[in-house]
């Protein structure tokens, strides 16, 4: 593989919320509906499949709020490890659907870690992106985690 399909992003991100919370907000299919995409995106709670195991997935479809018909995407993640509030880790694929390109497939991985104060640290690895497709990426996650920020505030 060349460099421009090798690029991987790495982001570490805060929640003012245990471990187990934030943990548990990417296995419950209530909640993970809640939060899940990118500004202008959602996920209909009907669409979401989750089995948090080895050999388990996650499965969902997240619509483009605009244009739910023509902005859907597939969204399969097929777990290869799992440690209860520590790790998920796997392959992602996202599939937009009606087209008949071939879904965009990456490794994703996500590591749980407890800090001070109640606090955790997510870390999360995913790739490999195209060249200039990982920044956006990374932009989606992070808009994301600004909804996942308000759902744990209510958690709490």
């Amino acid at each position: 593989m060349n460099d421009a399909s090798t690029h991987e992003i790495s982001l570490s991100r805060r929640f003012d919320a245990p471990r187990e919370l934030v943990y548990r907000a990417f296995v419950d299919p209530d909640q993970l509906c809640e939060w899940y995409g990118p500004d202008g995106f959602y996920v209909p709670c009907e669409t979401v499949q989750i089995d948090a195991r080895a050999g388990g997935f996650q499965r969902f479809v997240m619509e483009h709020v605009e244009d739910p018909a023509g902005g859907r995407y597939q969204v399969e993640v097929t777990l290869s490890a799992v440690v209860e509030n520590e790790l998920l880790d796997g392959h992602q694929e996202v599939d937009r659907i009606g087209s008949a390109g071939p879904a965009d497939r990456t490794r994703l991985r996500l590591e749980f870690a407890e800090e001070a104060n109640g606090t955790t640290r997510l870390e999360l690895r995913q790739g490999p992106f195209a060249e200039g497709t990982g920044q956006d990426a990374a932009t989606r996650w992070e808009s994301s985690f600004k909804n996942l920020d308000s759902l744990l505030r209510r958690s709490l």
